[in-house]
């Protein structure tokens, strides 16, 4: 898959055949259109393109917006270098994009930058400056300037609702089995391994206290989790706590995974941890050693889990 970070950077000497999303999650609704936009573009002997934005275009309207997403650009980036996408457009959206009228937007982006031959797009899909211009007019526009539109069905564009809105509902509640189902893959978490308190290490369970350095990651609801992760090329197992900590009187949210059978100096590496299970809500506990009961019952979990997996 070849990326690039702007339209204007594109380039391609081919034919293209051309869908337009922020596919956050790349999910099972999402993992069909991108089928359809691969099979569309075979068919038609074209180079396939999504065109995506970062930031997301409500982070940039919408003042204050606390819209959480479930991908980093990072990983939505992977995920849909898997789908064998042959081109991925990443462009930084921003208020003078946004002003481009509906003509403006087919004309110089997709004819001109994109060599379009066709674009797969939803029935409700709406473009152009305040998001005036409609499916209808988009025909109208392929006609003039000789591209055709491709529909894709009500029932799969509802199931990507769905999916999204069920996928973040799920999360939120703590149903980490659901959200994978709709994901079809674990969901994940990517940061770097920083200082913490290091009170993992006192009682027996050091932990890797992971920071992920962005504020629109969504993070699943409080609690002990089952995970996994690659680490120096190895799948490692492990327990993850999002929380406060309050046995210790902590303040501030934390992701803290404890690995198991493993030691290594992990300051400063960059991790991707895979959410696989939940065990339990975070608790307070009336000592250290209550604490310490309570994880050892969590490792007892996690290994007949792995054990039956």
């Amino acid at each position: 898959m070849n990326i690039f970070h702007s339209i204007d950077s594109f380039s391609c000497h081919q034919k293209t055949v051309v869908t337009i999303g922020t596919f956050d999650g790349v999910h099972i609704g999402h993992q069909k259109i991108v089928q359809q936009l691969l099979s569309s573009a075979q068919q038609s002997h074209c180079a396939s393109v999504i065109l995506t934005f970062f930031p997301h275009p409500r982070m940039v309207l919408q003042d204050q917006s606390e819209i959480r997403l479930l991908n980093t650009i990072e990983e939505r980036t992977l995920l849909l270098e898997k789908t064998g996408l042959d081109y991925l457009i990443i462009h930084p959206f921003d208020h003078s994009f946004s002003r481009l009228t509906a003509e403006e937007f087919v004309k110089k982006v997709l004819v001109e930058k994109l060599n379009i031959q066709k674009i797969v797009i939803g029935y409700d899909h709406r473009f152009g400056r305040n998001r005036t211009a409609d499916i209808n007019d988009l025909i109208d526009f392929g006609h003039q300037y000789g591209f055709e539109v491709e529909q894709i069905s009500a029932q799969q564009i509802e199931d990507v609702s769905v999916s999204s809105t069920k996928i973040r509902t799920a999360l939120q509640e703590g149903q980490i089995t659901l959200a994978n189902q709709y994901l079809g893959y674990p969901y994940l978490l990517s940061g770097t391994v920083k200082k913490g308190r290091q009170l993992g290490r006192t009682i027996g369970f050091p932990t890797a206290n992971i920071e992920l350095g962005i504020d629109y990651k969504l993070i699943p609801k409080i609690g002990v989790y089952i995970v996994q992760s690659h680490i120096n090329g190895k799948l490692t197992y492990g327990m993850m706590n999002i929380g406060t900590n309050p046995t210790v009187s902590g303040q501030n949210l934390s992701i803290e995974v404890y690995f198991i059978d493993f030691e290594a100096d992990l300051y400063e590496q960059k991790l991707d941890i895979s959410v696989l299970e939940r065990i339990r809500d975070e608790e307070k506990f009336e000592s250290l050693d209550a604490l310490t009961k309570a994880i050892s019952r969590d490792l007892d979990i996690t290994r007949n889990y792995l054990k039956n997996r």
